[in-house]
């Protein structure tokens, strides 16, 4: 099978360009900082791969400028695993880590935007804690989205590559160039975080609390430097902030697009949009009351203010915690395990299925149910007022199936760490699903994995990526059939 390689490759030395660019603001804290094994650290990976990333650019000149869909498959898979290593060296250079497995494991936790850890968060150089953030900032709307409102500049057209790396099981162009889309949904995106930013300004935190914090909201990383997480500030009002613009960030991005061309009608009638703000308020009611109602909380308002927040953190895939709920109500923590399965919005920055997937797979169930009453009728899937493909509803059950099957399998393979049952399922989970913490009672905190062994960091590593880039992006590569050239 012929790929155009050349063209892979030049879309590579972009990737390489832009995360050689996005380290400056790391030698800039180490300075300030006086970090100066950091600072030497992203100054030689930082010169390194703007060169090398600049010199594969400008030189490489592919044959075709075409690019099919099983080389944008290729891309984007191939583009995740470079920025991964490459977004590694830092940790290795710097000494903060001591094996490959850990830095790497660091780096795709920042880029799939899973914000678990396997260092000291505490005691970690804020240059380093910086580039996460960065790498969460850039991972949250997709490296290669970023990368391909670069592409009409190269000569190179982008809506292979949005189509395999985009999150959600549609890609709907706000514009009628995919490039013109990718800028559209990024403008979006730092504005979201610029208001965030100057709203936790006001706050007890300080100006680099309050950027780290911003990044890890609006790209639902749930990114920290405090083992206490947002609860270290003690302020409600940095709870509000961060939880509201975390529901935002996990809204499609596309709807926002609507608003600002005045179609609000699309925006407030959407159908994904609806059934997770439901399963948000829902979700909140019960686990507030059920803390009322044990006793963990004495105050009904304390009870409404942490269950919410929690319920957003895990329904949002951004996995930060203000509390120990190991202690919880078991209902709670169920409820806590079954949104980790559920996640946010199709083209939103958050991991998981999906409500969208979510609600496609209910109507399914209903149609079912109404086939075995009245075999002869013919039932449609419909979201809203739209009939749902059965290629599309196709797609969408083998999603899930395929999900779960690699959920299972990803218990076992953790369960040879031989940690207890509930950290063991809710780590599996929170990997592929791209969340970060557990609900489980093994380690320093839920969101730190130092306790695994090296290999199985690797495996929770391309579990992150496979989470990410949603199953298939990667399995396809598996197939002999990618590789066949007559195929």
């Amino acid at each position: 099978m012929y790929l155009n390689y050349r063209i892979i490759i030049k879309i590579l030395g972009a990737v390489i360009l832009i995360l050689g660019v996005f380290m400056i603001p790391s030698i800039v804290a180490s300075q300030t900082y006086a970090e100066q094994n950091t600072l030497f650290a992203f100054s030689v990976s930082s010169v390194f791969l703007v060169v090398t990333g600049a010199a594969i650019t400008l030189r490489m000149r592919p044959h075709s400028i075409t690019l099919r869909f099983r080389e944008g498959y290729l891309t984007v898979t191939l583009c995740w695993l470079c920025a991964s290593a490459l977004g590694a060296a830092p940790y290795l250079l710097s000494g903060v880590a001591s094996s490959f497995a850990d830095a790497f494991f660091e780096s795709v936790s920042g880029f799939t935007t899973t914000g678990c850890s396997v260092f000291d968060v505490e005691n970690m150089p804020n240059s380093l804690v910086l580039w996460k953030a960065v790498s969460h900032l850039l991972g949250g709307m997709g490296i290669l989205v970023f990368a391909i409102s670069m592409l009409p500049a190269l000569g190179i057209g982008g809506q292979k590559i949005f189509k395999a790396e985009a999150p959600g099981p549609t890609v709907d162009k706000v514009t009628s160039r995919i490039s013109d889309s990718a800028r559209v949904l990024y403008v979006t995106y730092l504005v979201f975080g610029a208001v965030e930013f100057m709203l936790l300004s006001f706050s007890p935190m300080g100006a680099f609390d309050a950027l780290i914090h911003t990044m890890g909201s609006i790209s639902t990383s749930g990114l920290t430097n405090h083992y206490e997480g947002v609860s270290y500030y003690g302020s409600s009002y940095v709870e509000y902030v961060i939880g509201m613009f975390t529901v935002l960030a996990s809204i499609n991005f596309v709807l926002y697009a609507h608003a600002i061309q005045g179609r609000w009608k699309e925006f407030f009638s959407n159908v994904e949009l609806q059934a997770f703000l439901t399963i948000i308020v829902a979700a909140s009611a019960v686990v507030s009351i059920a803390l009322f109602a044990h006793g963990t909380y004495t105050s009904i308002f304390d009870a409404f203010r942490i269950g919410t927040f929690e319920v957003i953190a895990f329904a949002t895939t951004s996995g930060q915690t203000i509390v120990d709920f190991t202690n919880w109500p078991v209902l709670c923590k169920s409820l806590l395990l079954a949104l980790m399965f559920v996640g946010g919005c199709a083209a939103s920055t958050c991991g998981s299925i999906k409500v969208v997937r979510i609600l496609v797979m209910m109507k399914l169930i209903s149609r079912g149910v109404a086939k075995r009453m009245h075999p002869r009728s013919i039932v449609a899937v419909k979201l809203g007022d739209k009939a749902v493909s059965a290629e599309t509803v196709s797609h969408i059950t083998s999603f899930i199936l395929t999900y779960m099957i690699i959920f299972v399998f990803s218990c076992i393979v953790l369960s040879l760490q031989n940690l207890d049952f509930v950290t063991t399922v809710s780590t599996s989970a929170s990997m592929l699903g791209n969340i970060g913490c557990n609900l489980g009672t093994a380690g320093a905190g839920p969101s730190d994995y130092s306790l695994f062994s090296g290999p199985l960091k690797l495996y929770m590593s391309l579990l992150m990526i496979v989470g990410r880039l949603e199953l298939f992006a990667i399995i396809v590569l598996l197939s002999p059939r990618f590789w066949n050239p007559d195929r």
